[in-house]
């Protein structure tokens, strides 16, 4: 074959794999943005009901309880989406239905448990957030929401393996109206505070998960006859899936301890200006993280996918344009960080505010680490993905360990001499700390593409 040929066909390839990552990452990429954009939301609701840095304050502890929860059950996101994923490369369609049931069921007992246990769990955490009476109202309100929120995650890490991302997307934006439209009504139309922004999250949780319900009906009507409940629970199987479930669990939980000690920190700074800043920008910084998980989603999906294909070469390929439209986004973010940030952080305050001037002099002060953190943070959120996919969630899980130890050891260290900005260092470097041991405990990633190898 002619050297022109040669070159023809892997452009033509590079351009058909770039197709799949972005018919999958684009949905995800619309899905994921709206749950910063609802976060932004309801911080500009609060920030424009009452007192803005108190009412955020408790508004970001409230918000941060329910991420350390959902956070903590994310596990059945991934796990099923991995091996869903690896086995719908391989054909194997039975298995799919099975990881459905699994799934489901795995969510249901979760989602129950938290709503039995909702009193020791509440109290718990606004003692270890230094919560208010505002904060327990916001968290004893929005648990109701708890169970439609975690059948969501299995739900959607299932259409996640089967390589559709539309339904994820129309259930997320389904989730996110409803909840802004419910947060303005119940906030200014009954003043119920932030207690209106919880009720609204419970309304849009049970919505969310009618309309994935109503569409995995019409749209696998065929595969859920092929559902086996007793497979579904056959042990040796099951094994598998709580061992990766796992890592990723131990992996989560390493996560929401950063996220939470990060609100929990500012608090105790003793600054409400400076908890209110933090929660703001840490809600800029989200806007990047959501966008590049659309990224990780499609590395997710097609990392399984050539995994039970045994397909190497494509997943070579999978895993650089996947890298290469990560950095992407991340100096697009970065650009929309510099021209605009004072706008974007506006949004939160009631500019008719008495503390809105000083608010923006302390973001001032801390936005630089916003705009560094997106380059910090795109090699880790891609390979979160390829690892999930190939199920190789021990690597996930020993990297996350290292590096959020070194988190609370970098803000401890410089704490004492640069205060808030220890803070914004260590969860930067967590990130790049993060990157660098994924990739070299996977031996530079060959440990993956040997995942695709193997007969």
């Amino acid at each position: 074959m002619r050297a022109d040929v040669y070159i023809f066909v892997f452009l033509r390839s590079m351009k058909s794999m770039n197709k799949e990552i972005l018919r999958i990452a684009i949905p995800n990429i619309v899905s994921s943005i709206t749950v910063p954009l609802m976060g932004i939301f309801s911080t500009a609701i609060a920030g424009h009901w009452g007192d803005s840095a108190q009412t955020i304050g408790a508004l970001a502890i409230g918000v941060s309880i329910f991420n350390f929860i959902y956070w903590n059950c994310s596990f059945v996101r991934m796990g099923t989406s991995g091996f869903t994923a690896q086995a719908f490369g391989a054909g194997n369609f039975r298995e799919t239905t099975i990881m459905l049931a699994r799934a489901v069921a795995v969510s249901l007992l979760l989602g129950v448990a938290i709503l039995v246990l909702q009193y020791p769990l509440g109290e718990l955490s606004l003692w270890a957030m230094n919560g208010n009476a505002m904060v327990a109202d916001y968290f004893y309100a929005r648990v109701w929401a708890v169970p439609a929120g975690i059948m969501l995650f299995g739900l959607n890490g299932w259409f996640t393996g089967m390589q559709n991302a539309i339904i994820p997307m129309c259930t997320s934006i389904t989730v996110n109206v409803v909840h802004v439209l419910f947060s303005l009504w119940f906030v200014f139309g009954f003043d119920m505070g932030i207690v209106g922004i919880a009720y609204a999250s419970v309304v849009a949780q049970w919505s969310g998960l009618l309309i994935s319900v109503l569409l995995l009906i019409v749209c696998f009507r065929k595969t859920l006859r092929r559902i086996d409940i007793r497979e579904a629970f056959d042990l040796r199987p099951l094994k598998e899936f709580f061992r990766v479930n796992a890592d990723i669990i131990i992996r989560t939980f390493c996560i929401v301890a950063v996220y939470t000690f990060f609100t929990g920190a500012s608090a105790r700074m003793g600054d409400a200006d400076i908890l209110a800043v933090n929660a703001m920008l840490m809600q800029i910084f989200t806007l990047f993280s959501y966008m590049n998980d659309g990224f990780a989603f499609a590395a997710e999906a097609l990392t399984g996918r050539f995994v039970g294909a045994r397909d190497e070469v494509s997943l070579h390929r999978c895993v650089r344009r996947c890298l290469g439209w990560t950095f992407l986004t991340s100096f697009v973010c970065i650009a929309i960080y510099v021209g605009w940030w004072r706008d974007i952080f506006m949004l939160f305050v009631n500019q008719n505010s008495a503390d809105s001037a000083s608010l923006l002099a302390v973001a001032g002060r801390y936005i630089g680490w916003v705009m560094v953190i997106p380059l910090a943070a795109a090699i880790p959120f891609m390979l979160d993905g390829v690892m999930v996919g190939a199920t190789m969630t021990r690597i996930m899980r020993n990297s996350m360990l290292l590096s959020t130890a070194a988190y609370f050891a970098i803000f401890y260290c410089f704490s004492p001499f640069v205060g808030n900005d220890a803070l914004w260092l260590a969860f930067t470097l967590y990130m790049v700390i993060r990157g660098v041991l994924q990739y070299y405990m996977s031996h530079r990633l060959d440990d993956v593409y040997r995942c695709a190898r193997e007969e």
